[in-house]
């Protein structure tokens, strides 16, 4: 049995790229982008009026002068006209081009309209209410990195370079499988002794927020299914995700099962809880890697989060995030284990804190519903005082606790 430390270092050491493919620029959303983004233009590509007012040469103001004749109305999307008369103006729209010989916007709210003129309520801040062509980026510039997810800010400027097809990263062809006699489908009415597939269904619904749609596979407890069904797998798929018949169960076949497929093991059983009998290994002729969790729902999610989503990030040339956070009450550490702890993220007096909250054990489905991520507690440490400052990992949008 090996450490956390050593089991994820292992894990990590197996990433691989998935290849890439042009996208459709508004399906990309949530894919990571493959390519290095320029400006084709500068940005803003001219003069733009960030008010509703009036375009004025700041020379008409000389002598204190605060009346300008209208020679005319700006809407955006429009040439500008050329301001031959400084002591004229133009009406002008927000976003409108500001017109040649013009440097000034005074807005609506600071003149009164007369009789074709514009009757300024007092002298404006020369150069005000401008946006300067290329003040945020010039031809050529670098607007976005790749190896980055794309969300709507990133679409809007892929869209505003001409982007309408995207380089993105492939994402994995991932199969999840669940073993187990017990497993009846969702939509079935368990007997007594049996239960609903949850576990498949949550990686599913995980993997569905990173953009992927895995195809669900579950086999009963048969060495002959499991084979059969896994060499099938192994062939169509980059990942497999398992959950169930790694631990020492006399119907857990799926060590047996993978060896008996090729598939070289890196390790099995790691010195942690929940989430001990994780098995990791990797089908070098298919390039397949998988990721055979326990059957517990709290060992498979913990460590989908743990494992798998820094790996599947590593591979797409993703940061991997780290978070620390300080423990809202004391706590106490294992000997030996690095215990993964069930935790609430709370906000006191402008400091984020997580709270480690209890369940009953690896089993607990349903203290998942009140869980925002997982406390890293390492072995060893014993108490462990409010206060103290520990690894966290988020089961709940990430964005939310970068912070």
């Amino acid at each position: 049995m090996i450490s956390f430390e050593e089991a994820y270092q292992r894990v990590m050491s197996h990433t691989f790229s998935f290849g890439m493919e042009h996208m459709d620029l508004l399906r990309s959303t949530n894919r990571v982008l493959a390519e290095d983004i320029f400006a084709d233009r500068n940005f803003p590509p001219f003069n733009r009026s960030t008010k509703d007012g009036i375009a004025i040469n700041s020379k008409g103001l000389e002598g204190g002068n605060l009346r300008f004749p209208v020679s005319g109305i700006i809407p955006a999307g429009t040439p500008p006209p050329l301001l031959k008369d400084t002591g004229a103006c133009y009406e002008i729209m927000t976003g409108a081009v500001v017109p040649e010989n013009a440097d000034t916007i005074v807005m609506y709210e600071d003149l009164d309209l007369v009789d074709g003129y514009a009757v300024l309520k007092s002298l404006p801040e020369v150069g005000k209410n401008i946006h300067q062509e290329g003040s945020d980026k010039k031809s050529g510039n670098l607007l976005l990195s790749k190896n980055r997810k794309i969300s709507g800010a990133e679409v809007g400027i892929l869209a505003a370079v001409g982007k309408s097809q995207v380089l993105v990263h492939k994402n994995p062809v991932i199969a999840t499988i669940s073993t187990g006699n017990e497993l009846v489908e969702i939509n079935e009415i368990p007997e007594p002794h049996q239960i609903r597939q949850s576990n498949t269904a949550s990686l599913r619904s995980l993997l569905l927020e990173e953009n992927i749609s895995a195809e669900n596979l579950h086999v009963n407890d048969e060495r002959g299914d499991i084979l059969s069904s896994l060499e099938l797998a192994l062939k169509k798929n980059d990942v497999l995700l398992l959950s169930g018949g790694v631990s020492k169960g006399k119907f857990d076949f799926i060590p047996e099962s993978l060896d008996k497929l090729g598939v070289k093991k890196v390790f099995h059983r790691v010195l942690q809880r929940p989430g001990k009998p994780f098995w990791f290994g990797l089908q070098e002729q298919h390039n397949t890697v998988v990721f055979s969790f326990p059957g517990n729902p709290v060992s498979t999610f913990a460590n989908y989060h743990i494992y798998f989503r820094d790996w599947l990030y590593k591979s797409w040339g993703l940061d991997v995030p780290e978070f620390m956070l300080e423990l809202g009450d004391s706590t106490v550490s294992h000997d030996k284990l690095t215990i993964f702890s069930n935790a609430k993220v709370q906000s006191e007096n402008g400091i984020v804190k997580v709270f480690v909250i209890g369940g009953n054990g690896s089993g607990d489905l349903i203290s998942l519903g009140k869980t925002d991520g997982f406390v890293r507690l390492d072995p060893g440490k014993g108490r462990l005082e409010k206060g103290t400052l520990v690894p966290f990992i988020p089961t709940r949008n990430l964005l939310n606790w970068n912070q």
